[in-house]
């Protein structure tokens, strides 16, 4: 475990967090690292590693108010032309760093709660092009958990990435029930499957495009790739994202 690797990794979950470094036990739940991967080898403290990582101690990051994190929403239903999924709002921030990151948005609740705060937030400013969006997001909701389609995940409820081993091939799917998932899988596939990692995040569609996109070379058929012994390493190195 070299320095290096981990500064990356605090700038990294930094920057996930909305700018502010992980305190050491969120640090090593979301990347593997241990304490002593770094005490007494190459700093005393946690705060040392912070500092070298470019972060002052005690820093603090201004909470965002609700008319910027709304006025942010706004902006980029105007841009996408539909409201929003999970994966979408994870995406924009990546792109762009001086978007709200996703957590800020759970304080609104769900996804529904959030489009029905928007709504009327458009209303009040005469928006009502992005209003009607918001409302026919809601709709299009109802309607599609009314014939049993899966919901998206709220923001805040955790699920799970996985990597499934079926012969050489390498599945890398989400769901909200690992357990099930893998028998309902073993059960459709004529070789012997089986989860070989997890990752939980509370936002799985984001985190499992995340790893389709850094895979993609390796992708042989839809969600199946054909991963290194580097690639298995890295997927397993984070336990929550």
């Amino acid at each position: 475990m070299t320095k290096e690797h981990i500064l990356s990794e605090i700038r990294r979950t930094a920057s996930a967090n909305g700018g502010a470094p992980l305190g050491l036990d969120r640090f090593f739940a979301e990347t593997g690292i241990k304490k002593w991967d770094w005490h007494g080898k190459y700093w005393a403290r946690w705060s040392d590693a912070l500092k070298e990582a470019g972060f002052p101690p005690n820093q603090l990051i201004a909470a965002r108010t609700r008319e910027d994190l709304l006025d942010n929403l706004a902006a980029l239903v105007r841009e996408l032309g539909h409201f929003p999924v999970e994966g979408e709002i994870r995406l924009k921030r990546r792109s762009d760093r001086n978007f709200p990151s996703h957590s800020t948005f759970g304080k609104f609740g769900g996804m529904r709660a959030l489009s029905a705060e928007l709504e009327r937030f458009c209303r009040d400013r005469g928006e009502n092009d992005l209003a009607e969006l918001c409302a026919a997001t809601a709709k299009n909701d109802h309607a599609e958990n009314s014939e049993g389609a899966p919901e998206e995940s709220a923001i805040g409820e955790l699920a799970y990435v996985y990597l499934m081993k079926s012969g050489r091939f390498y599945k890398i799917g989400r769901t909200n029930a690992l357990g099930r998932r893998e028998r309902e899988l073993v059960i459709q596939l004529p070789e012997a499957a089986k989860v070989v990692h997890s990752i939980k995040t509370d936002d799985p569609a984001g985190i499992e495009e995340y790893w389709h996109r850094r895979f993609h070379d390796r992708r042989k058929n839809g969600e199946w790739f054909e991963l290194t012994a580097q690639d298995l390493s890295a997927f397993r190195r984070r336990k929550f994202m």
